[in-house]
């Protein structure tokens, strides 16, 4: 098995680090980029280029988890500095990148007036340079092969990638910024899947690969311990928001309580790290996310 070692670049989203990592690897043909981060971090990356001993014309392949914008922010900007770079994306957000207006509103209504601050423009991308994936490809990028895995849950368009003996996972592989951490899931709306999560992650879980590369934040070795752990924090907060949205309670009213209850659990297992979590992994975006699920699920049921 060829190794393709990947190198972390951490993003240092808005001057914090540890929240968002990159990883850049080798294929013989140029360097393979997962994700991209979004373009108020492009400053970080070119740095972190610089610090491998290279630069934007060295990138030629450009691996999307999802489209999120902490993930796929600056993907048109990277296209237009990297001119000889493709790009890969599922199926399903590649229209949202040649045409971003839509997205850019949607997460408008999430962030209001801090969209600028945290993720700097969106700029819509050629769709020429794009391959739009469906999942269970391989792609054969210089010496690598790579096979994209459709794996749903926290986006209905995420990707994992696995490369030798490496996968990343995008945020599919839950949210773990110290090794004593057990693993945690963000889970932001719109279309949280708690199903298509759990199916994912058994997946994942079965692929005879050596490590994780986290998008927040770090690698892990590949261990039953990581995968039951996110499963078991996703059904929990998952039961928690029902319980409560079940007595009637209003989404917004579980966002303080839900947050403080998170929180103390990250903290007893890493003093410190709470701040930390709550900026790489907003537990009230992860209650809204939970919320809208629910809500999606009464329907369904007063439907049938």
């Amino acid at each position: 098995m060829q190794n393709f070692e990947p190198q972390t670049i951490d993003l240092n989203f808005q001057d914090t680090p540890g929240v968002i990592a990159l990883y850049a690897w080798d294929t013989g043909d140029g360097l393979a980029l997962v994700d991209t981060g979004p373009s108020t971090t492009l400053g970080a990356l070119e740095a972190g280029l610089d610090r491998l001993g290279a630069g934007w014309d060295d990138v030629r392949h450009m691996l999307l988890t999802h489209i999120h914008f902490d993930h796929a922010g600056a993907a048109g900007r990277l296209l237009e500095l990297s001119p000889r770079a493709r790009l890969y994306v599922h199926e399903r957000g590649a229209r949202h990148l040649v045409d971003p207006q839509r997205l850019y509103a949607s997460a408008a209504q999430i962030y209001g007036d801090r969209m600028e601050a945290l993720w700097g423009e969106m700029r819509p991308l050629d769709a020429g340079r794009l391959t739009a994936l469906a999942g269970g490809e391989t792609l054969r990028l210089g010496r690598a092969e790579v096979r994209a895995l459709y794996t749903p849950g926290h986006a209905v368009h995420h990707l994992a990638y696995a490369v030798g003996d490496e996968l990343y996972t995008g945020d599919v592989g839950g949210v773990r910024l110290d090794p004593r951490q057990p693993v945690r899931p963000p889970t932001p709306p719109p279309d949280i899947d708690l199903a298509a999560w759990q199916a994912s992650a058994e997946v994942l879980r079965g692929l005879d690969v050596r490590r994780l590369h986290l998008a927040h934040f770090g690698s892990y070795a590949q261990d039953g311990q990581h995968w039951d752990a996110l499963l078991t924090h996703l059904n929990e907060e998952a039961e928690w928001v029902r319980e409560r949205l079940a007595r009637g309670t209003a989404p917004a009213q579980l966002e303080e309580p839900f947050t403080e209850w998170v929180l103390e659990q990250v903290e007893s297992s890493v003093p410190g790290l709470a701040a930390a979590y709550r900026f790489a992994s907003p537990p009230a975006m992860n209650v809204m996310g939970l919320a809208r699920y629910w809500a999606k699920q009464e329907k369904k049921r007063e439907e049938h």
